[in-house]
C-alpha cells in the first residue's frame, strides 16, 4: 500500500487538519502517516487558540517516520510558524516524494495559522520543494499582494506563485463571485476548471480534502491532472453532503460517494424484500388505476440514477399483485423526484411509494406512525409545472 506523509496542524473537531487528512487518505487507498505541528482548539463555530509543537518535538517526528516508512506523497498544511517550516523544509528537501502544499495562513473565521516570518520562510524554503501549491482565492491574494475579485486576476496569482518555486499550482476559486473557476498552471499552460455553486452550508476542511486527495493520487501513481481531477470531483462531493455537525460550519463529509456505492446492492436487496412482503401481504386494494412503484434511494443521491424502482410498476391482477421485473436504479423518474425533493429537506426519507387514497386514511396514518401532510395541485404555478418530476415533485417540496 502505497503511503501519504501529512504534516499538519491537530483539530479536535476531526473537520480539517490532520484528522481529514487521514480520512481522506484511507478512502482514497492510501495509507496516511502523521505529524503533528500545532494543537488548535477548535470548533464548529471557529478557532479559539493554536498551540504549536515544539520545532525539536516536529524534527523527532519526521526523523521517527522518515527513518521507517517508505513514503510516495507527502502533504503539508498548517505550520503555524517560520521555526517549524524551517525544520519541514529541511527533513523534505532530499525526499523524492512529490510535495503538495496547502498554504494554511488563516482559518474561515479569519484566526491567523502561520505568522508574517512563516509566510516569508514557506515561500523561501518549501516552495522551492513544493510539486503542487493549491491556495484558495483569499491565500493566493496575500501570497501575491493581488487584488484577486475574478478568474483572470486569480490566474496571474497562479501564475505568479509558479514562479517562486511550485512545479504546479492549482489556485481554487470558490471564494470568488459568480460560479467557481479553478486555475490549473505549469507555468506555461494554464487550465481553467470550472465548477458549479454550492449552497454548502457545511464547509470546513475542503482545503484539506483537496490538497489530501492530491497527494494520495500522486500517491498511487496517478499523473498530476489526473490526481487533481480526482481531488476536486471529491472535493465536490464533500461539500455537496457536508455534515451538519456542532452548531456552526460543520465538517465537510468526502465520505458521501463511499457510502453511496457501498450501498447500492443493499438498495435493491431491500426493494426486492419490501416488494415480497407487499406481495405476500397481497395490497391489492392499495393499488391506484395507474399502478404503484416503490422506489428507494442510496445514501447522499445525486439525482434518479442513485434511486431505485420496479420497471414496469408494481400492478394489480385478479391473482393479486404482479412484480413485472426486479428492481432497478433510474427506473421512475417520477417517484425518484419526489424522494429527491423530500431528501433535500429530511436526508432520512429515502423511501416512498404511491397507493391509492381511501376514506379514513387520515386517521390510520397515526396508527403507522406516520404524519400526514396535503397539497392542492390546482396551487401548482405555472413556472413549476412539467419540471423536476412533475406536480407530485412540487408538492412534496410545498410540504
Amino acid at each position: 500500500m502505497k503511503t501519504v506523509l501529512i504534516i499538519a496542524g491537530s483539530d479536535p473537531g476531526a473537520g480539517a487538519g490532520l484528522q481529514q487528512d487521514l480520512k481522506v487518505a484511507t478512502l482514497l487507498g492510501t495509507y496516511g502517516l502523521t505529524v503533528a505541528t500545532a494543537l488548535t482548539i477548535q470548533n464548529s463555530r471557529g478557532v479559539k487558540a493554536v498551540y504549536p509543537v515544539d520545532p525539536e518535538v516536529v524534527a523527532a517526528q519526521l526523523e521517527a517516520i522518515l527513518s521507517d516508512f517508505p513514503v510516495a506523497a507527502v502533504k503539508v498544511g498548517m505550520l503555524a510558524n517560520a521555526a517549524i517550516v524551517a525544520v519541514v523544509a529541511d527533513r523534505l528537501k532530499e525526499l523524492a516524494a512529490p510535495l503538495v502544499l496547502d498554504p494554511v495562513l488563516a482559518a474561515g473565521g479569519g484566526f491567523p495559522l502561520l505568522d508574517e516570518a512563516g509566510i516569508a520562510a514557506m515561500r523561501e524554503k518549501l516552495f522551492p520543494l513544493t510539486y503542487l501549491l493549491t491556495p484558495n482565492a483569499p491565500e493566493a491574494a496575500r501570497l501575491t499582494g493581488m487584488t484577486i475579485n475574478g478568474p483572470l486576476e486569480l490566474e496571474e496569482a497562479a501564475r505568479r506563485l509558479q514562479a517562486q518555486g511550485p512545479r504546479w499550482v492549482l489556485a481554487t476559486g470558490g471564494h470568488l463571485p459568480g460560479e467557481p473557476v479553478d486555475l490549473l498552471t505549469d507555468g506555461t499552460n494554464v487550465y481553467h476548471l470550472p465548477g458549479v455553486r454550492l449552497a454548502a452550508l457545511h464547509h470546513h476542511g475542503s482545503g484539506c480534502v483537496l490538497a489530501s486527495a492530491c497527494a494520495a493520487g500522486l500517491a498511487r501513481g496517478l499523473t498530476l491532472p489526473e490526481a487533481v481531477n480526482q481531488a476536486r470531483r471529491l472535493t465536490n462531493q464533500a461539500l455537496k453532503f457536508g455534515l451538519p455537525l456542532g452548531r456552526g460550519a460543520g465538517p465537510v463529509n468526502p465520505y458521501a460517494p463511499f457510502a453511496r456505492d457501498l450501498a447500492r446492492f443493499a438498495v435493491l436487496e431491500d426493494l426486492q424484500a419490501a416488494a415480497a412482503r407487499l406481495q405476500a401481504e397481497d395490497i391489492s386494494p392499495l393499488i391506484p388505476e395507474v399502478m404503484s412503484n416503490l422506489g428507494f434511494a442510496a445514501p447522499y443521491p445525486e439525482g434518479p440514477r442513485d434511486v431505485a424502482a420496479f420497471p414496469g410498476r408494481l400492478v394489480k391482477s385478479p391473482s393479486g399483485l404482479l412484480i413485472p421485473a426486479p428492481p432497478a436504479f433510474g427506473a421512475s423518474r417520477h417517484l425518484a423526484a419526489v424522494i429527491l425533493t423530500a431528501m433535500a429537506a429530511h436526508p432520512e426519507m429515502r423511501s416512498a411509494m404511491n397507493i391509492k387514497y381511501l376514506e379514513g386514511i387520515e386517521d390510520l396514518a397515526p396508527l403507522l406512525h406516520f404524519r400526514v401532510a396535503t397539497f392542492d395541485s390546482s396551487q401548482e404555478p405555472a413556472e413549476a409545472q412539467g419540471k423536476g418530476g412533475g406536480t407530485l415533485a412540487w408538492g412534496v417540496a410545498a410540504v
